[in-house]
């Protein structure tokens, strides 16, 4: 299993991981609990219930990079354009934008 941090604006909103089943997102009780939180995306609102995906979520498979830059991080990190899980960790933690991905180890 693997597992990243998710932030939004710099705050620790929730958790994203990988198992046999798929992907799975969850929000902090933090978070949720925090002044005004912002969801990281419209597709996943506030909830303290857990997304299941089989694939990558969208929103979170939009940060990935494409192209040239997906090729680049291919052959430095040794990752395949199919792990999206391990591109989302290696390349993510510094997104344009509000969101990050921290992977932990």
């Amino acid at each position: 299993m693997r597992k990243a941090k998710v932030y939004m604006h710099d705050k620790w909103a929730g958790l994203i991981l990988e198992n046999e089943d798929g992907f799975q997102f969850s929000y902090t009780e933090e978070y949720l609990k925090m002044e005004n939180p912002e969801p990281v995306s419209l597709t996943l609102p506030l909830t303290n219930k857990e997304y299941k995906s089989s694939t990558m979520f969208p929103f979170f498979d939009g940060l990935i990079p494409e192209g040239w830059l997906l090729d680049i991080a291919e052959k430095n990190w040794k990752l395949r354009e199919t792990d999206r899980m391990g591109l989302l960790m290696v390349c993510c933690k510094d997104c344009i934008g509000a969101v990050s991905i921290i992977g932990e180890e």
